[in-house]
């Protein structure tokens, strides 16, 4: 069986190598692996900037985003043989904390958790994965390989879930959003804005390609031009921020309209640093109420929350998400970000 592995640390050792066939234990489905997604945290593992193997290896196998199709299940589990799957990313930590031992992983707090293909655990970036049923999702078959979305999907309904937690502290009904950042992550949270019947609005750097026509479909606003500027004519009730740069994530903080909720979804890359006046972003935060929260990672009903998501989406607009399919055999150019990129995926079944 063919896998995807790589070296954690060492930059130059991503390759497409034979490992041994996968066995389901008890409460495991074994899954045919069809696609799986990459993101900017696989290029980073690539990169050697992080990722850790299992104990007691070398190599680990990447991928996170997933979809596959049951191959063989437990009878008594609830899944069949041909249901589509995805399997969660993370797994709670041995002690547990308080937040993963009530099914909350995502909210760890003592960071000793495992993810599939990122920390400690092999990923689904092979011909077949196992995962325990308790932490395998369903995707509705008219998806088809667009459930390899789910995982970006449920990051964002954890995004709009922490929102909504953060705005009910008192009366919550947000009219304007503005997502800053057009892809997969921007542009799924932009999705679930226009489902919930808000105005949406979406700032990117690129004045063309895919992105301005996928934020238009939506029937989303799409911007180009300094953050600070479109902030301030826009005074969105939130931000979903999804780009990470500095600047960017500045404006979003101390921008928004009063009782604004800025939820930062994108990482930033430390060492390089903006002036900032402290004082000031203070006063308004404190003076206008204003809520500045961090959200990654996503736990089981945030999945099941992406697929309804997903479900409820127009499937032509899904697909244009999907800029590049290609072989497995081919994953280093899958790797390589390519300016007019949305969503890369890998095709995981054998070439014929």
């Amino acid at each position: 069986m063919r896998a995807l592995t790589l070296v954690p640390g060492d930059a130059g050792s991503l390759e497409v190598r034979d490992v041994p066939e996968p066995e389901a234990g008890p409460g495991e489905l074994l899954v045919e692996g069809l696609v799986m997604g990459v993101c900017g945290t696989d290029r980073e593992i690539v990169a050697g900037e992080h990722g850790r193997a299992p104990d007691g290896e070398d190599r680990l196998v990447l991928g996170h985003e997933s979809l596959g199709r049951v191959l063989e299940a437990p009878d008594d589990g609830g899944f069949s043989t041909g249901d589509l799957v995805v399997g969660v990313v993370r797994r709670p930590d041995p002690v547990p904390c308080g937040a993963c031992a009530r099914g909350q992983f995502d909210m760890c707090r003592n960071g000793r958790y495992t993810e599939r293909g990122i920390v400690g655990r092999h990923g689904y970036g092979s011909e077949r994965w196992t995962v325990e049923q308790d932490y395998a999702v369903r995707v509705d078959p008219a998806l088809g390989d667009l459930g390899v979305l789910v995982e970006p999907a449920s990051v964002v309904v954890k995004a709009w879930a922490q929102i909504d937690a953060v705005g009910g502290r008192a009366w919550f009904e947000p009219e304007r959003v503005l997502v800053t950042g057009a892809g997969p992550i921007g542009l799924l949270a932009a999705l679930v804005g226009v489902q919930r019947g808000l105005d949406v609005h979406v700032l990117d750097r690129v004045a063309d390609g895919p992105k301005p026509d996928l934020v238009r479909r939506l029937g989303a606003t799409y911007h180009v031009g300094p953050s600070g500027g479109v902030m301030d004519e826009l005074e969105p009730d939130v931000v979903v921020e999804a780009t990470g740069a500095r600047q960017v994530v500045l404006d979003a903080m101390s921008r928004t309209s009063h009782y604004g909720v800025t939820c930062l979804t994108g990482v930033s890359s430390a060492g390089r640093g903006i002036q900032v006046d402290a004082g000031a972003l203070n006063r308004d935060l404190v003076l206008e109420n204003d809520v500045v929260v961090g959200s990654v990672n996503a736990n089981v009903d945030h999945y099941r929350g992406a697929t309804e998501v997903l479900a409820a989406a127009d499937r032509d607009w899904l697909a244009g998400l999907v800029t590049r399919r290609v072989g497995l055999d081919d994953a280093h150019d899958a790797l390589r970000a390519r300016p007019d990129d949305v969503k890369v995926v890998l095709d995981l079944a054998p070439s014929t």
